[in-house]
């Protein structure tokens, strides 16, 4: 089992920058995937960006491709989210989770450790 904390949200206007930070503690080591996942009130659960092995490879969703950046502090046990050019539509409780292996690192459900989430508004 891993622990995951979540940090760094907060509202910001459109057009700014924050970065999320998701401390993990335990196993930490065994899980290579690291994902970050975000939710809005009566919508699923989506994929934003994955990090595998502390950086070997990256993954996006499409809607953040060249606005955020995921990477992944192996010595800190970190990963981070930094998110640029944010829009309204950015808007949401974004989760960390962790899991051992996957071929599809924006899948939910191939995800079995998660935080609690920590909430990002941006405003027009």
């Amino acid at each position: 089992q891993v622990q995951l904390v979540e940090s760094g949200g907060g509202s910001v206007q459109a057009g700014g920058s924050l970065r999320l930070s998701c401390a993990a503690s335990g196993y930490t080591s065994s899980y290579r995937y690291m994902g970050w996942f975000r939710q809005t009130p009566g919508k699923e659960r989506e994929g934003v960006a994955s990090v595998y092995n502390g950086g070997t490879g990256t993954y996006y969703a499409d809607s953040v491709k060249g606005r955020f950046t995921i990477s992944q502090d192996l010595a800190k046990n970190t990963v981070y989210l930094q998110m640029n050019s944010l829009k309204p539509e950015d808007t949401a409780m974004y989760y960390c989770a962790a899991t051992l292996w996957t071929w599809r690192p924006l899948n939910k459900a191939d995800y079995n450790n998660w935080g609690q989430g920590t909430q990002v508004t941006v405003s027009s």
